[in-house]
C-alpha cells in the first residue's frame, strides 16, 4: 500500500477496544526498488520495535501494563507503518485480556499476518523492569571528528576507503544520524553503528555520509538499507553489519538491523537518548 493511504500525518480517532485492521503495511520494495535491491537481498537482519505505552485489562478489569519488543525479520514483504502500529496497541486499553500470555499471541498473530512473516513478540512485565539496562553502542565514535559540511542530502561518492592496503575490521558509532518521516516531515533522530572487515573506511567521508541524511525523508528500514548498499558499493567491506537506534516516537523505537555474515543479534539494550 501507498504511504499516502496511511493513517500516517492525519487526524485520527484513537480506539480503545481491540481492532487488528487498523494495522497498515507498507511493502518494502517501495524503498528498496529505488535503491536496486530487486533481486536477491545482499543482506539479512530484523527490525526491533519497542513499544512502551502498551495496556490493557485483566478480567477483573484492572489495567495491566508490559514493554513489548518486537522482532521483524528484514525478509518479511511488508513493513509497518508506525502510527497504524500505535493505533493498534492503543486499542487495547480498554480491551480485557484473559492473560499476558494471550496478549502476546493475539500481538504475535496480528502482526505476522500484516508483515507477512513470522514475528516475534517478548513482553516485559513492571516486575522486570529494574532489569532492563541502558547500554551506549559499542564503537569509535566518529562524532569526535571536527570537519566542514554542507551536504544533507545521501551522498554516496563522500564515501571512500584505502584499497592499497592491508584489510581492517573495526567498528565506527555516530550519534549524528538524522532522517525525516514520509509525509510528515517529523525528525527522527537515531544512532549508528558500523562494523566492517575490509578496506579502511574514511572515517571523515564517513561521518559526513551519516551527516548527509540530515534532510533525507525516509522510514528507519530504508534509510539503513540504503546505507548498507552504498557503504557495500563504495567501500567494498568483506563483511558488513549495520544497527541503528532511533529515538522513539508516539511511544515507539525502531531499531533496524542489517548484516551480510552470521553474527548475534544486538542485545536490545537503549541508548541514553532513547
Amino acid at each position: 500500500m501507498n504511504p499516502d493511504q496511511s493513517p500516517l500525518g492525519k487526524p485520527a480517532e484513537y480506539l480503545q477496544h481491540y481492532d487488528p485492521t487498523l494495522l497498515f503495511p507498507i511493502e518494502r520494495m517501495q524503498g528498496r526498488g529505488p535503491i536496486g535491491l530487486t533481486g536477491s537481498l545482499p543482506f539479512f537482519g530484523s527490525d526491533i520495535w519497542n513499544a512502551y505505552e502498551l495496556s490493557w485489562l485483566n478480567a477483573r478489569g484492572k489495567p495491566q501494563i508490559a514493554i513489548a519488543t518486537f522482532t521483524i525479520p528484514a525478509e518479511s514483504p511488508n513493513i509497518i507503518e508506525s502510527k497504524s502500529f500505535k493505533l493498534y496497541l492503543g486499542s487495547f486499553a480498554n480491551t480485557v485480556v484473559e492473560s499476558a500470555e494471550a496478549l502476546a499471541a493475539t500481538l504475535r498473530t496480528d502482526l505476522s499476518a500484516v508483515a507477512g512473516a513470522s514475528v516475534k513478540v517478548r513482553l516485559t512485565s513492571p516486575y522486570e523492569f529494574e532489569k532492563l539496562e541502558f547500554d551506549e553502542l559499542d564503537g569509535l565514535l566518529l562524532d569526535r571528528l571536527d570537519l566542514d559540511t554542507e551536504i544533507y542530502e545521501p551522498t554516496p561518492s563522500l564515501l571512500r576507503a584505502n584499497f592499497d592496503e592491508a584489510a581492517v575490521e573495526e567498528t565506527l558509532t555516530s550519534n549524528l544520524l538524522k532522517t525525516n518521516c514520509p509525509v510528515t516531515g517529523q525528525p527522527d533522530w537515531g544512532s549508528v553503528q558500523i562494523f566492517y572487515n575490509g578496506p579502511q573506511i574514511d572515517q571523515a567521508g564517513l561521518l559526513r555520509y551519516i551527516i548527509s541524511y540530515r534532510n533525507h525523508t525516509g522510514f528507519h528500514e530504508q534509510c539503513v538499507e540504503q546505507m548498507f548498499v552504498d557503504i557495500q558499493r563504495e567501500c567494498r567491506p568483506t563483511r558488513l553489519a549495520i544497527y541503528a537506534r532511533y529515538t522513539r516516537r508516539g511511544g515507539l523505537d525502531i531499531n533496524p538491523f542489517r548484516t551480510n555474515f552470521s553474527m548475534p543479534s544486538p542485545d536490545n539494550a537503549r541508548t541514553a537518548r532513547q
